[in-house]
C-alpha cells in the first residue's frame, strides 16, 4: 500500500505536541479526519496482545503498556466508545489490562473470545454463551495428540474455557513446531466442529461463527458510529480490517492501524498507518485525544 509514516523518530517527550502521522491512503486520511472532526460519533477499537500489550513468551504475563490506561482515559470521554476486541476471555483481558475501575474508562467495553463474550465497565459483569461441546472433546484429546506429534518441551496449551490455544513460542524451533502441528490440529478441530485460528506462534482451536470482524461490525451498528478506528497486529485482526473496508465501502469512514512487528506482515500490507508496536499505538491514542475536536 505504499510507504507509511510511523510514530518514531520524534525528539519530543510529549507525544501530544507532535503532529499526527499521515496515513498512507486516502481512505485512511479520510477516516482519521472523520474521527477528529466528530469524535463523539467515533468508535475506537483495539486488539489487546501485540497492540495494547507487548507479546511475551508467557501469555499469562502479558500486561498493557504502562501508558495505555492514561491514553485510553484521555481519549475515551471524547469518543462514542472504546472497545477492546480480543481472543482472550473478556475477564482475563480486563485483568491484564487493568481496566476494572480505571478512572475515565467507565464506558469501556471488552469483547472477549472474538466477540462471544462481553464485559462492560458500567456493570463490571461478563456476559457469555455456553461453551461449544466440541471444546470439551478437544480438551481431552489434545494432550495425546501433542505427545504423538512429538511437540516436545516448550510447547504448551492455554485453556481459555471457550477455546484452547497451543503455543510454540517457547519451543526449541518455534516456527518448525508451529508448522508441524498445524495440520493435525486443524483436523482435530474440524472433527469436533471447531476451527483453527493461527497467530504469532500460536494455534487456537475455537468455535466458528464469531471473529473480530463480526464483533466490530455488530458494535458499530449498536452504537450508530459514524467513523471507526481499528488497531491490531496479528492474523486474527484481518477480519476486523475487512469489516472496516466494508464499512468504508458503505460510506462510514475508517482508519486501519497496524501495531507493527517483524513476525507478521499481512496487516502492515493492508494498513493505512503502521506504528511502532504498543508504544506507537499508545502514542497515537494520546495524539488523537489531544487533537480531537
Amino acid at each position: 500500500m505504499g510507504s507509511h509514516k510511523d510514530l518514531t523518530g520524534s525528539d519530543s517527550t510529549d507525544p501530544t505536541m507532535d503532529p499526527l502521522p499521515t496515513p498512507a491512503t486516502q481512505a485512511g486520511r479520510d477516516g482519521l479526519a472523520a474521527v477528529l472532526a466528530r469524535p463523539g460519533r467515533a468508535l475506537v477499537a483495539l486488539d489487546f496482545d501485540g497492540t495494547l500489550a507487548s507479546i511475551v513468551p508467557d501469555p499469562e504475563k502479558a500486561r498493557a503498556h504502562p501508558d495505555a490506561l492514561p491514553a485510553l482515559a484521555a481519549l475515551a470521554p471524547k469518543v462514542a466508545a472504546v472497545a477492546v476486541i480480543t481472543g482472550r476471555p473478556a475477564d482475563v483481558a480486563v485483568r491484564y489490562g487493568g481496566f476494572a475501575g480505571a478512572p475515565g474508562l467507565e464506558h469501556l467495553v471488552v469483547l472477549g473470545h472474538y466477540g462471544a463474550e462481553r464485559w462492560d465497565a458500567v456493570s463490571g459483569e461478563v456476559s457469555a454463551p455456553d461453551p461449544h461441546p466440541g471444546v470439551a472433546t478437544v480438551r481431552a484429546e489434545l494432550p495425546g495428540l501433542l505427545d504423538r506429534a512429538g511437540a516436545g518441551p516448550g510447547t504448551w496449551t492455554e485453556d481459555k474455557g471457550h477455546a484452547l490455544a497451543v503455543h510454540t513460542r517457547r519451543a526449541a524451533d518455534p516456527q518448525g513446531t508451529f508448522d508441524a502441528l498445524r495440520e493435525s490440529l486443524t483436523d482435530l478441530a474440524a472433527r469436533n466442529g471447531l476451527i483453527v485460528e493461527p497467530g504469532r506462534m500460536v494455534l487456537e482451536l475455537r468455535p466458528p461463527g464469531m471473529d473480530k470482524g463480526v464483533a466490530l461490525s455488530e458494535y458499530v451498528r449498536e452504537l450508530g458510529a459514524e467513523s471507526v478506528l481499528y488497531a491490531g497486529d496479528d492474523l486474527g485482526d484481518l477480519p476486523a480490517y475487512a469489516a472496516v473496508d466494508e464499512l468504508r465501502a458503505d460510506g462510514t469512514p475508517g482508519l486501519l492501524v497496524c501495531s507493527g512487528s517483524e513476525e507478521v506482515t499481512a496487516l502492515s500490507e493492508k494498513a493505512d498507518l503502521v506504528v511502532d508496536g504498543p508504544q506507537g499505538v499508545v502514542r497515537l491514542l494520546r495524539q488523537i485525544a489531544a487533537q480531537a475536536g
